[in-house]
């Protein structure tokens, strides 16, 4: 049995999520000023709904795509890069608790005092 799946590390991941975020941001802010419609251009709402998909694909599921995503359909709030703000986040959240899943590793268990019990 082959598998044929392709595995990207979590930093292939990560820097493919961030490239892609500062992209879609670009092309919003700058390449296509007819954006500015909002929840009004469907190009607009294309290009979100492809940037989530792949957000969601590359990284999982997080709390902080969706707020990025409603932004966008607020006419004048998408001038704001929030796709790149959220997967900045989202690399920072998961480098916290990367952290403190190392520390509680490295930590020994805490004895019981024998007076104190």
């Amino acid at each position: 049995m082959t598998d044929d799946t392709i595995t990207i590390s979590p930093g292939s991941r990560f820097r493919t999520a961030m490239a892609l975020a500062i992209i879609a941001d670009a092309l919003q802010l700058v390449v296509f000023p007819i954006f500015v419609e909002g929840a009004l251009s469907p190009a607009d709402d294309l290009l979100d709904f492809g940037v989530g998909a792949v957000m969601v694909y590359l990284l999982g599921w997080h709390w902080e795509f969706l707020p990025s995503f409603l932004a966008k359909l607020v006419p004048g709030v998408d001038l704001v890069p929030f796709w790149t703000l959220a997967v900045a986040n989202v690399y920072r959240k998961s480098k916290q608790m990367a952290v403190s899943a190392e520390e509680s590793r490295e930590r020994p268990p805490a004895l019981k005092d024998p007076q104190h019990s």
